[in-house]
């Protein structure tokens, strides 16, 4: 399968990690198993080595709202290795992959003998809280049209050769944006048509395509400024 030599998160650690192979267990997963459910008691922490996955929270009413996309790299589980609570939300495969299971006990001691490591944590925590606290302020103060506009612009990245752009792929599915902001899919259909009509966007095979994307940035600055 592998060792921690394989996960970014580890790299760099300035320890031995050989010791701690025996401590953990490599695990294949296929599309749509659910890696970790939000009822469960386990503390183990997942590093992706391949695949990509979902976080996801879903209500009483069974209405699912999606927190975030994680792909090879990335790491999840780590608040309940950290506090010992159960755990927050649910993860599910959106491809096969694997993942290097790490148990809670040995998570926290490879970071209380790595500086390096605690700092990557304690960094990336930071990161976390701080985009979760702008997702929270868009949900309380902005409207739908203006969630949308901020999360095309969260997903997207520079599109190469075309300087100005940005591009999301794959294209997200118009209800997998709508269980990102909290809305209803026909409403961010009805906000796309909206958008290409005035060649804001375009979607292009395997591509979303944002081709004012400054534009999107100072109608969501405009509306906080409103709301400030």
């Amino acid at each position: 399968m592998g060792d921690l030599g394989r996960v970014p998160f580890f790299q760099d650690a300035g320890i031995g990690l050989d010791r701690f192979a025996p401590r953990l267990h490599w695990r294949r997963f296929v599309t749509g198993e659910v890696l970790i459910d939000y009822e469960e008691k386990s503390t183990d922490v997942f590093f992706l080595v391949a695949g990509e996955v979902r976080v996801l929270v879903r209500t009483q009413a069974g209405r699912e709202i999606i927190l975030d996309d994680m792909r090879a790299g990335e790491f999840f589980g780590e608040l309940s290795a950290i506090d010992g609570i159960g755990r927050s939300a649910n993860v599910a495969a959106l491809t096969q992959g694997e993942v290097c299971v790490v148990p809670a006990a040995v998570f926290r001691d490879i970071v209380f003998s790595a500086p390096a490591v605690a700092d990557r944590l304690l960094r990336l925590l930071a990161q976390r809280v701080r985009e979760l606290n702008a997702r929270l302020t868009e949900h309380a103060v902005l409207d739908l049209r203006h969630r949308l506009y901020a999360e095309l612009l969260r997903l997207s990245v520079p599109r190469g050769g075309h300087p100005g752009e940005r591009v999301i792929s794959p294209p997200p599915y118009h209800h997998v944006l709508a269980a990102r902001i909290g809305c209803r899919r026909e409403q961010v259909t009805r906000e796309f048509t909206t958008l290409s009509r005035d060649g804001i966007v375009e979607r292009t095979r395997g591509a979303l395509v944002l081709r004012q994307p400054e534009l999107l940035r100072d109608r969501v600055s405009a509306a906080m400024r409103e709301v400030g």
